[in-house]
């Protein structure tokens, strides 16, 4: 499960890192990303690696209406070959979602304590996703949108939550996004857990529980814990 990122740096900082055109220009600056906002992804377009903007939750081509969108934030890997919703996009419309960190939520008593989860090297993780395009029927507006791809815990996600994103490491990244390349057992093989110790994670405010707030102060560790 993934359902909620943090993009800080500019899409000019992200282009540089991926060896990527820009499409778009944003400042970054984001530390509470939900689902149905639009984020930064890095694709293939063509012959060129690009920087561009999606929104969150998938929309296949033959949904009737963008709704779907917010059933389809995450797609597990185990499966993500054969189910109808994203089984083309994973054989042809695969991206990156450059992230500084991600939330996860450890149920402790009653409640849930969320949790910030960041790589130990203080570096941008690039996240496993599938893109998609749908076009309203009726105003013929264009939707571009993605989804995160998920693979079963680390031992370090693991007492947090049985899920975690895919997180690839840069000798992935040309063969990930290339649409060309279409060999699903290899491309599954690239499915899974992120090493235990490439990642931290630590308890944060239960501030980042509400989408309207925003700031680098959500990542700071939790008094309360």
């Amino acid at each position: 499960m993934c359902g909620r990122i943090t993009q800080y740096l500019s899409s000019e900082e992200i282009a540089a890192l991926f060896g990527a055109e820009p499409l778009v220009d944003l400042p970054g600056g984001r530390f509470n990303v939900a689902p149905t906002q639009m984020v930064m992804v890095v694709v293939e377009d063509g012959e060129r690696r690009v920087v561009t903007a999606h929104r969150w939750g998938l929309i296949p081509p033959w949904a009737e209406s963008p709704q779907i969108g917010s059933r389809l934030i995450n797609a597990r890997g185990e499966t993500v070959a054969e189910k109808p919703s994203f089984r083309t996009s994973f054989r042809r419309q695969r991206c990156l979602i450059p992230v500084d960190g991600f939330y996860e939520w450890k149920q402790e008593g009653a409640g849930k304590v969320p949790h910030a989860i960041v790589g130990c090297d203080g570096k941008p993780l690039a996240l496993a996703g599938l893109w998609s395009s749908w076009r309203d029927p009726g105003t013929g507006e264009e939707i571009r949108s993605f989804t995160i791809v998920t693979t079963a815990a680390n031992r370090q996600m693991r007492p947090i939550h049985e899920r975690m994103p895919v997180i690839l490491p840069e000798e992935s990244w040309g063969l990930w996004l290339d649409p060309s390349f279409q060999d699903v057992g290899a491309l599954q093989s690239l499915l899974q857990p992120y090493p235990d110790d490439q990642l931290r994670a630590y308890p944060v405010s239960r501030r980042v529980n509400d989408v309207r707030n925003d700031g680098a102060e959500l990542l700071e560790p939790a008094n309360e814990c």
